[in-house]
Order: structure tokens, then C-alpha cells, then sequence
């Protein structure tokens, strides 16, 4: 099975389209500040979003909508992409190519100044009309696996976007309503730092959960960035 037949598969699965993430909360999963997260999601209401969420009032996003903002936020570190063109090229794909989750399904290819998607053998430019550049990256979803079934995985970073951290959390609706785990145990984070803060030890917890105190402490660390729910 290939990778476009995973996409249609994963696509397909309703629970990706549930609103599962605050902004707030999704800002912190991301490492991406509130107020730019909520601008690419709402547009301040001046603008188109560039990324519709499953639900605007309040706004509420999928996993799909994490993943694209987890893209968007890629094309803007890495490659320093500006958001006109960004908005450019998803809205052509959308429209050519009839993609719901362009930054999901779409492999795009970059000169650090337009975007680019292949069809046919041939690159098209999608975010102006233009020449293309001579030097490509292949751009792609960091840290997002995709199983043999066609699901996803993903897992953010812990402390700053950076190719040495592991992949220590987990976040996957089909294990623990879609909220960070640590990665193939189903461990749920919160659980680890609510009993971390009551006074139980990393080594007691380690042994207990079966795994290692390097997870442990990732799970802690995890915790201690996210927001206090009021």
C-alpha cells in the first residue's frame, strides 16, 4: 500500500475531524505563539483563514487541523515561507486538486521563496506565476508517522523544534481521546505529572508504568509547558 492510499484511508476517519483542541491548548503542542495560531485560524476576522478549524465559535480544532497548523508552522521556521504565497498555493491546491487537508496530503516542494507540487512529472508552481527556482527542499511532515493501516501518529516537540529531540510524546486519537501519551505505551502525560507532583519519585514511576525514567521525566517536562485550564 502507498503513501496516497494511506492519505485516503486516514482522511476518511471521522475521528480526525472531531474538534478536539483549544487554541490555547493546541498553541502549546505546537511551540507556536497564541496569537499567531489564532490569526492563521481566524484571520482576526479581516482575512480568509488559512487554516479553517472544524469549529469557529468557539474555535475548536481536529487532529487534521493540528497536523496542518504543525505544517504551516514548518513551511514558517524552516523555510521562512511568506504567508501570501502560503495562502496562495493552498488555495489553489484546494481548488485544482480538490484537497480538504492540503498541508496534510500534499507534498509540497519549496526554493524557500514559492511552492511547488508535482503532477505528472512536471512541477507546478501553486503559490504565483513564475519561474521556478533551481534549488528544491522537499518539504514534509516532521514528526508525523503514518502506520501501515493508514493512521496517524504524531508527535510534537517537547522543549524547541529541533531534528535531536526524540520522539518521546505521543498524540493520537485513537489512544486517550487524541491527549499527549508517552509514545507507544499509552501512558497518559497528565497521569504522570499529577502523581510526579504528589511526591512520587521518576524511579518508583518508571517502574510501575514499565518504562524508562528518561520517559518519565520527557512526560513531566511535557506537562510543566502547557497552559492551566481555568
Amino acid at each position: 500500500m502507498d503513501t496516497e492510499v494511506f492519505f485516503v484511508i486516514a482522511l476518511d476517519n471521522e475521528i480526525y475531524e472531531q474538534p478536539a483542541y483549544g487554541v490555547s491548548e493546541a498553541a502549546v503542542y505546537l511551540k507556536v505563539p497564541y496569537q499567531t495560531l489564532r490569526y492563521w485560524l481566524t484571520g482576526f476576522k479581516t482575512r480568509p483563514p488559512i487554516i479553517r478549524p472544524v469549529e469557529t465559535d468557539p474555535v475548536r480544532l481536529s487532529f487534521m487541523n493540528l497536523l496542518e497548523c504543525h505544517a504551516l508552522a514548518g513551511m514558517r521556521k524552516v523555510y521562512d515561507l511568506k504567508l501570501p504565497r502560503v495562502r496562495r498555493a493552498l488555495g489553489k491546491v484546494s481548488q485544482d486538486y480538490q484537497q480538504p487537508h492540503p498541508l496534510v496530503s500534499e507534498v509540497f516542494l519549496t526554493d524557500r521563496k514559492d511552492l511547488f507540487v508535482e503532477r505528472l512529472g512536471k512541477i507546478i508552481n501553486v503559490s504565483q506565476h513564475g519561474q521556478m527556482g533551481l534549488t528544491f527542499f522537499q518539504m514534509h511532515l516532521e514528526r508525523v508517522e503514518v502506520d501501515p493501516k493508514g493512521l496517524f501518529r504524531f508527535f510534537p516537540f517537547v522543549v524547541q523544534p529541533a531534528p535531536s529531540e526524540p520522539k518521546t510524546i505521543e498524540i493520537n486519537p485513537m489512544i486517550g481521546f487524541g491527549k499527549p501519551v508517552i509514545a507507544g505505551t499509552g501512558i497518559s502525560t497528565a497521569i504522570i505529572a499529577s502523581r510526579f507532583n504528589a511526591r512520587e519519585s521518576i524511579t518508583d514511576l518508571a517502574a510501575e508504568y514499565e518504562c524508562t525514567p528518561q520517559q518519565v521525566e520527557e512526560a513531566i517536562r511535557w506537562e510543566r509547558a502547557l497552559p492551566i485550564a481555568a
